[in-house]
C-alpha cells in the first residue's frame, strides 16, 4: 500500500489505538503513547508448560489488551499482527536474543482458519519476523480439530485436549535449528509445551516461546 494510499484511507478512516480505541495524537501507528507507556508488565512464566527452554511475553492479558486480543482473534482485526508483532519483538529482543535461528508459530486447525480467515499466530509470528529480520517458516499442522483452550478450566484438561492434535511439517528444512515458537496467548502453557514436543521429537535442536500476552497466574489455572 502506497503512503498516498494510506494517508487517504487515514483521512476517511482514522486509525484508532488497538487497545483504547482512540484516535492516537500521532499520525503513524496504531498504539497511542499513554497505552504504550501503560502496557500491563507480563507476569511470571516460570512453571508453566515444559520442553521449551525459555518464554516471553510482551504484555499481561488484562483489561483493554485481553478486549485487543479477542478482537484480534475473533473480530476480524487481523492487522492488529503488525502493533502486536513489534512489542513482542521488542520483549523478544530483551530476552531471547541469540537464542534461535528462525521463527515458528502454532497452527490452528483448517476448520477454524475457514471460520477465522486467517492464522492470528501465523501473522503474529511475521510480523516478528519481519521486526527482527529472521525467517518465518510454518514447522506443524495440526492435524485434529480441538475445543478452545479458554472453555477448559484445569491444567490438566488443556493437556488433555492438544495431546496429539499437531504433525511436524518439513523437518528437513529446519531440523537441526533452535526455534522461536509465537503463540498470541500463554496461559498454562499446555499448547505450546505440546508444539514444542512435536518439534523436538523432529530434530529441531531447541525451542524457545514467545507469546503477546500471557495471562496472570490466577487466571491460569
Amino acid at each position: 500500500m502506497s503512503a498516498l494510499v494510506r494517508r487517504l484511507l487515514d483521512l476517511v478512516y482514522p486509525r484508532r489505538c488497538v487497545f483504547c480505541r482512540r484516535i492516537p495524537d500521532r499520525e503513524t501507528g496504531f498504539i497511542c503513547d499513554d497505552c504504550l507507556a501503560h502496557l500491563p508488565p507480563a507476569p511470571e512464566i516460570t512453571g508453566r508448560g515444559e520442553f521449551y527452554k525459555s518464554a516471553v511475553a510482551a504484555c499481561a492479558y488484562v483489561g483493554d489488551v485481553r478486549e485487543a486480543v479477542i478482537r484480534f482473534k475473533f473480530g476480524g482485526c487481523s492487522f492488529y499482527a503488525e502493533p502486536f508483532g513489534e512489542l513482542l519483538a521488542d520483549a523478544v529482543r530483551q530476552k531471547l536474543d541469540g537464542a534461535f535461528d528462525l521463527i515458528t508459530f502454532v497452527p490452528i486447525s483448517r476448520l477454524r482458519r475457514r471460520g477465522r480467515g486467517y492464522d492470528q499466530a501465523e501473522l503474529l509470528a511475521r510480523a516478528v519476523g519481519n521486526a527482527l529480520g529472521v525467517p518465518v517458516l510454518r514447522t506443524a499442522v495440526k492435524v485434529r480439530h480441538t475445543g478452545r483452550q479458554s472453555r477448559l478450566g484445569t491444567p490438566a484438561a488443556r493437556r488433555a485436549n492438544v495431546q496429539n492434535a499437531y504433525r511436524a511439517s518439513r523437518p528437513d528444512r529446519w531440523s537441526g535449528k533452535r526455534l522461536l515458537l509465537i503463540d498470541d496467548i500463554l496461559t498454562t502453557g499446555a499448547t505450546v509445551s505440546e508444539v514444542s514436543r512435536v518439534l523436538l521429537s523432529a530434530g529441531a535442536s531447541a525451542v524457545v516461546c514467545g507469546a503477546f500476552a500471557v495471562t496472570p497466574l490466577k487466571e491460569s489455572g
